[in-house]
């Protein structure tokens, strides 16, 4: 880690920031850019459009991610109490929708699927003039979208992409991500499960084969070999398997001692209480007790795996029963729209749809370039997660990660994980140079 903190300023802002703009002017006046960019919405209307999974693997968090992005909608043109917009800080919105107009938006499925992703993003630029694209619960939905987006000239802004590749060598100049990603999760966790396992382990990685999947067991495999655990071994499993039996088996005489279960969604929901049931949480292996690693938890998937999730640890990008202003107001908001607390991706979803609102306000104009100069290097406040930064070279959002852990003794059934540690900020900024990619230009194309 050491290696990669040459100075944290540099980190923060990103050493290039001071040549990234000699391809756009920095004076603009209104009209300069009229007609200009894709989807002006010139007196019309303000569109923005929410593409989640409706179907598929995905499905339950991609429901939960649209109602997030619905109440944003409310709070954004006034409705209803006003959400994070009473606590974010610094805040330009107003409450009367963005530069004084309401915004409408429309909806897409993408099915879980990479395909289906790109294609209703094309449609909803294309048929109904989406002035920004947001949603996604899997890195594959993120990088074709923001691939897209990029080749359009239509902002997008992810929602549940965990996988590095996102703000790593697929990063986008017209994409930016809120939600955390492996490589953080690894540098977060790795503590606890030395104080808790101890750093003589050997770990077995049953790993979604996709490119989540992929990036998520090289960062966890990275920070749990630093402890001087050994990788025994790593396999790969189809995404939205259900029967996981032919994975577990061979667990059993490998010599390992702890397994690592990569998955998300209902793909962890399945594999983790079959675990259970296999009797790998009464082994012994080793002398030592056999362990389970969930590195990335949801509300969803604790509530979706129940007893299996009790004692298992993961990360968390948020969670409703943080006590901080912005976290008690966000989740007593959604809890009275939707009658339960919010889950991450809830809160992901509403977060990202605001932040975009409150840049178009700040910079006066719809016109991308302007409004990602607005986003890039924007500290704030307030939202749930600490001081964040959304960084100018990478376009990834640095905030402190969450470490949790299952409920032993839950009071509720939405009561599920708590929070165990809390990994500051400042310790899980990396240099963005170690993954790579090109954020590209920031003048728009015609769509």
């Amino acid at each position: 880690m050491a290696n990669f903190r040459t100075s944290r300023r540099n980190l923060l802002k990103g050493a290039g920031a001071g040549i990234v703009a000699l391809g756009t002017p920095h004076i603009f006046t209104r009209n300069a850019w009229a007609n200009q960019f894709c989807n002006d919405p010139g007196s019309g209307k303000i569109v923005f459009g929410f593409n989640v999974p409706q179907t598929g693997t995905y499905a339950e968090e991609g429901l939960e991610q649209l109602k997030g992005y619905e109440l944003a909608i409310k709070h954004i043109n006034g409705e209803g109490d006003g959400g994070l917009l009473k606590t974010m800080k610094p805040l330009a919105l107003k409450g009367n929708g963005v530069l004084g107009r309401k915004v409408d938006y429309v909806t897409g499925d993408t099915q879980t699927n990479t395909d289906a992703a790109r294609d209703g993003a094309r449609r909803m630029i294309e048929r109904d003039g989406a002035i920004m694209v947001t949603g996604c619960v899997t890195t594959g939905e993120a990088v074709a979208q923001q691939s897209l987006c990029q080749e359009m000239g239509v902002i997008y802004m992810s929602g549940l992409t965990h996988g590095n590749d996102t703000t790593g060598k697929d990063k986008r100049r017209y994409g930016f991500r809120h939600f955390f990603n492996g490589y953080q999760s690894g540098v977060a966790i790795a503590p606890i499960l030395a104080a808790e396992y101890g750093k003589e382990r050997r770990a077995y990685h049953l790993t979604a084969d996709y490119n989540w999947g992929w990036t998520q067991e090289e960062s966890i495999k990275n920070a749990t070999e630093a402890l001087g655990w050994e990788t025994v071994a790593a396999v790969r499993t189809p995404l939205g398997l259900g029967d996981y039996s032919q994975y577990l088996t061979p667990v059993l005489n490998s010599g390992a001692d702890l397994l690592i279960l990569n998955h998300y969604g209902h793909d962890m929901v399945n594999s983790l209480p079959q675990a259970v049931q296999f009797g790998l949480r009464e082994r012994q292996a080793n002398g030592k007790n056999f362990e389970i690693v969930v590195p990335m938890f949801s509300e969803l998937m604790a509530v979706g795996a129940g007893d299996a999730v009790k004692g298992i640890i993961g990360t968390q990008n948020w969670n409703w029963q943080l006590d901080d202003e912005g976290s008690k107001t966000f989740t007593k908001s959604y809890g009275e729209a939707y009658g339960a607390p919010p889950s991450q991706s809830a809160h992901t979803g509403y977060v990202q749809a605001i932040l975009y609102a409150d840049a178009v306000e700040r910079a006066g104009t719809f016109y991308p370039p302007e409004v990602i100069k607005a986003l890039e290097g924007f500290e704030f406040d307030g939202m749930g997660n600490g001081q964040t930064l959304y960084r100018d070279t990478d376009h990834q959002c640095f905030k402190e990660v969450l470490v949790v852990r299952g409920n032993e003794s839950p009071s509720s059934r939405f009561d599920v994980l708590n929070v165990i540690g809390k990994t500051p900020r400042e310790e899980v900024i990396y240099d963005p140079s170690i993954f790579g990619g090109e954020l590209g230009p920031y003048e728009p194309n015609q769509c």
